[in-house]
């Protein structure tokens, strides 16, 4: 009964024309009001059952009356040609959502590819502004090198400096013969050594194998053993002696030469940049040629800091290295007499009193054969 009451509600809310179709409704000018109004007090889409039955089935439909002033929302969508239904407005918000989290997505991966983009771009054009600057720099050099060659362009000299410099060639060339001399020495002496070793061997294998000459032998064998042990000892202070001329020419020397190197580097592009400086001060004085005089006013500043930097740094390590040379061969030089001396006298006391003078260590009496470094 109330069923049949609540479907006669709903008949006589929507009139029926006579071609069945919805009767059209007078525009309101409200319309937008009573919009906002139905969907206030409107049904929510959840709490609308509808149930319907097919052919043969239960024919009644249930409509709760709540969603009598949704059927009045529906026919207004009816009368602008577009009715939502609850399944295609709930896929548009989720499209809308995945629009707006696709794009906030694209936003920062395209916000981080412009972050790596733009450093690598930096790294770019750092190099290349590097690139620009040595390039330059090699041209004004090679420029001011072949001047000099040439007998066209200036340059700085320090005489008490170039002639220091020159000595300190020369003393290392003198030095390094001093050192292949001393291993050659060594070598052969080694060999001398071995020798003795196996002579007296071969004196004492002998004196227990021949009767008659037991006597003779004998004093020859230990002769060569005693020559052998002397030897060893003696080749131990002459190792010294060729490991600390050898720190001395390849470390000591070496390090000072490589810091006059870099000296008479920048002393060249002291000189490249100042006869930058000199040819453009002598152009015209415009706006373009005053920039550009000082900017070579700047590096031609910078280069002479540089200069005078390494010019100190060579005159104080010539002067180290001269008082450490003299104090390393004064004490390797009266090592190697004393050794020779004493070795050749036969005086076997002596020679082992200058190694202790020096404390130097002999190796094991295991060890016949020196390592691998001292053989070179």
């Amino acid at each position: 009964m109330t069923d049949s009451i609540m479907s006669k509600a709903a008949t006589m809310e929507i009139p029926i024309n006579s071609n069945g179709d919805t009767g059209t409704l007078p525009e309101d000018d409200s319309l937008e009001q009573d919009l906002q109004q139905v969907m206030v007090s409107g049904p929510n889409l959840n709490e609308t059952n509808i149930v319907s039955g097919g052919y043969g089935g239960t024919a009644e439909g249930i409509i709760p009356t709540s969603s009598i002033k949704g059927r009045s929302l529906m026919s207004l969508f009816a009368r602008r040609g577009s009715i939502p239904s609850s399944s295609s407005a709930t896929c548009h918000i989720a499209n809308q959502s995945h629009h707006y989290q696709g794009s906030g997505m694209h936003h920062s991966s395209s916000s981080s590819s412009m972050t790596a983009e733009e450093a690598t771009r930096g790294v770019a054009v750092e190099k290349l502004e590097l690139m620009k600057k040595w390039g330059l720099n090699t041209y004004k050099c090679t420029k001011q090198m072949i001047s000099e060659r040439f007998g066209r362009g200036s340059r700085t000299v320090d005489l008490e400096l170039e002639a220091q410099i020159e000595v300190l060639r020369d003393t290392k060339r003198k030095y390094e013969n001093v050192l292949r001399l001393a291993r050659a020495l060594t070598n052969h002496f080694y060999s001398m050594v071995q020798t003795q070793h196996a002579l007296g061997d071969t004196f004492a294998d002998l004196s227990q194998k021949s009767p008659e000459l037991r006597d003779e032998f004998g004093y020859n064998a230990e002769t060569q053993k005693l020559l052998c042990k002397n030897g060893e000892t003696l080749l131990g202070a002459i190792n010294f002696f060729v490991s600390s001329i050898n720190t001395l020419v390849n470390k000591t020397m070496e390090d000072t030469l490589m810091t006059i190197k870099m000296y008479e580097n920048a002393r060249l592009e002291f000189d490249a940049y100042r006869s930058d400086l000199e040819e453009l001060s002598m152009g015209p004085r415009d706006a373009v040629a005053m920039a550009r005089i000082d900017t070579a006013q700047q590096q031609y500043q910078v280069h002479k800091d540089k200069y005078e930097r390494l010019r100190s740094d060579v005159t104080i390590k010539l002067k180290f290295l001269e008082e450490n040379k003299v104090k390393v061969m004064h004490k390797q030089l009266l090592l190697f007499h004393n050794a020779i001396s004493a070795y050749f006298a036969g005086n076997q006391q002596q020679l082992e009193q200058t190694l202790k003078q020096f404390n130097i260590k002999l190796r094991p009496p295991g060890a016949d054969k020196p390592s691998w470094l001292e053989e070179q």
